[in-house]
């Protein structure tokens, strides 16, 4: 009788669990394999993208885990490629899958249409074979728009989702035409964009993961659904006049898709219950690092910005620093300039010296080169003389060196070269005198010899 009595109580307590578990997914629980692609998720990093290729990267990373389709059965993760249909100031945007090389298979459209006043409206409808019929995203507008009747799920500013009360945020076309996304689709030189990618042929950066079971993948976006019920909700219908245009002329369904649906090979995707805590903790570790994460980056930008502060606050005194490095090396190099040129001019005027009186020596042995030697001692002492006269100007210029504080090194290369020059002249007065008179001596002698003969 006991055994009976815990028997009948477990099995009423399983049937409970069941039923709450029915009652959390009766808004998000489709039974299809639509399941797996989030368009609440999809909606909003519509919204958060700044090009169709930065849409499409991101819908197909693992770490924003929107994606979890696999509908061609081979346990791994399908590409899901972005393009767009333009009509006029309609843009229709697909997203869609290989799921062989023949057959194709479209997920959902984005509708985005503008008016003459450049207001936009925009919806996100999923494909029947996935989603069921007319389940159609759009973000919560606040004004009434013609020919749309209110839904009777969002009552002023809040609605229950799940037994949650959620704050309902508001916009409207004007605010929807700003979002980046739509600036750039209708941007005069917008090129328009369809992915490049097909069977076989994808993304050297994408990698393929298998897919997740389908509480997991809910377990992960149900801490996300606040946000979501806040900004999006589900519609009634098409907004856009001419949708039925698109899916007769631009749809694109999989036969194989659909046999699986019918014969109920995605129905293994909830097999899992137990995975949804799986889901939850993963939300909940992979924003944890990412909080810590961001603040850890936080610090790291006050840190830059302390160092940053600091060297742009230090110039004046590096600067300086280096002003007067500059200055000192200026001066060294000015002064051994100077000195160097002392001494090499120096240098060339003695060695000039001792070489002309040793020629002139030699000279006296024949008349020619008497003559010779007199011309070059004329020219030698004309320019000695002209020398003799730098003098003045040297102390001058040593005079204004002197009140000049700021022109040392230049002034000090200047005046060390008259001071060269002025060395010059005397000794080379002194020594080229000897030859003169050691020249007229052997005329005299020449010519005193010529009369006696």
């Amino acid at each position: 009788m006991k055994t009976l009595f815990a028997a009948s109580v477990l099995t009423a307590l399983m049937i409970s669990g069941v039923t709450v578990m029915a009652q959390d997914q009766k808004e998000d629980y489709l039974g299809l394999p639509g399941d797996n692609l989030n368009l609440y998720a999809v909606m909003n990093l519509f919204q958060e993208s700044k090009t169709l290729e930065e849409f499409e990267k991101s819908l197909n990373d693992e770490n924003s885990r929107i994606n979890n389709l696999d509908l061609n059965g081979d346990e791994m993760i399908d590409y899901i490629n972005v393009f767009d249909i333009v009509n006029g100031n309609v843009h229709n945007i697909v997203m869609q899958v290989a799921i062989s090389r023949t057959e194709k298979q479209d997920l959902a459209v984005f509708t985005v249409e503008r008016d003459k006043k450049g207001n936009v409206m925009i919806q996100l409808t999923g494909d029947e074979a996935l989603y069921g019929q007319n389940y159609i995203i759009e973000p919560v507008y606040d004004e009434v728009i013609e020919n749309s009747t209110p839904n009777p799920g969002y009552t002023g500013n809040a609605t229950t989702v799940n037994g949650r009360n959620v704050v309902v945020v508001k916009t409207t076309v004007v605010e929807i035409a700003r979002w980046p996304m739509i600036t750039y689709i209708y941007d005069p030189g917008y090129v328009v964009w369809r992915s490049s990618w097909y069977w076989g042929y994808y993304p050297s950066y994408w990698r393929p993961w298998r897919p997740y079971y389908w509480h997991y993948y809910y377990g992960y976006h149900y801490n996300y659904y606040d946000h979501y019920y806040s900004y999006y909700h589900r519609w009634n219908h098409h907004r856009h006049d001419h949708w039925n245009d698109y899916y007769r002329n631009h749809h694109s369904h999989s036969y194989y898709v659909s046999t699986n649906i019918r014969d109920g090979h995605y129905k293994s995707t909830y097999s899992r219950p137990e995975e949804r805590k799986k889901g939850e903790a993963l939300y909940v570790s992979t924003h944890r690092d990412s909080g810590s994460g961001t603040r850890r980056n936080e610090s790291v930008r006050v840190a830059d910005g302390n160092r940053r502060t600091d060297s742009n606050s230090s110039p004046d005194r590096s600067s300086g620093n280096s002003t007067a490095k500059s200055s000192r090396r200026s001066d060294s190099n000015a002064s051994s300039t100077g000195r160097s040129s002392v001494n090499s001019r120096t240098g060339s005027a003695a060695g000039s010296d001792k070489g002309s009186s040793t020629r002139t020596m030699k000279d006296s042995k024949s008349e020619t080169q008497v003559r010779s030697s007199e011309s070059r001692s004329r020219s030698e002492v004309r320019t000695n003389e002209t020398r003799a006269s730098s003098p003045a100007r040297s102390e001058s210029k040593s005079s204004t060196q002197v009140r000049s504080t700021e022109s040392r090194t230049r002034e000090t290369t200047r005046s060390a070269a008259p001071a060269a020059r002025e060395s010059k002249p005397k000794e080379s007065v002194k020594r080229e005198s000897q030859p003169k008179s050691k020249e007229s001596s052997s005329k005299k002698e020449s010519k005193t010899d010529s009369k006696r003969r």
